[in-house]
């Protein structure tokens, strides 16, 4: 396996993936043009990374890891996005090693924290979170759609 950025070519390899994502998640809806502009958002616009993992040329996982700015830290975080693993390769330990370079990539970004939002009910990916030192905050999710 192999890890790195995904550039615009990648897209709709990424795109695929994150259908397997929709379909899991209690709050998202699978729209592959609307997936496929968001991807090309990051892109375009340098406003964060995507990670693939690779099994010779397959895309077998993705990460996205979005940047901003905390007035807390005083610098650089990160919002870790978008993981998952092609359920084929499910089990393998791909989304910790994936998981363990997003990290390293915010190190190299110099971001202060990564912070991940996670389905309550979602325990493999909590329990992968946990063992990279993920831990729980008192911080609760709210969410305005416009």
């Amino acid at each position: 396996m192999i890890v790195r950025l995904a550039t615009e070519s990648d897209i709709p390899a990424l795109t695929r993936l994150l259908a397997q994502l929709f379909e899991q998640e209690a709050e998202f809806h699978i729209d592959p043009e609307r997936q496929r502009r968001g991807l090309q958002s990051i892109f375009q616009h340098s406003s964060g990374e995507v990670l693939l993992a690779l099994e010779g040329e397959q895309v077998i996982a993705m990460v996205s890891l979005l940047y901003n700015f905390s007035t807390a830290l005083g610098g650089r975080v990160a919002m870790l996005e978008d993981m998952v693993v092609s359920k084929a390769y499910r089990g393998q330990g791909i989304g910790s090693a994936l998981l363990k370079a997003a990290i390293e990539q915010a190190k190299f970004r110099q971001c202060g924290r990564v912070t991940l939002l996670t389905d309550h009910d979602n325990h493999p990916a909590q329990h992968v979170y946990q063992q990279q030192g993920f831990i729980r905050s008192s911080m609760q999710a709210f969410r305005l759609p416009l």
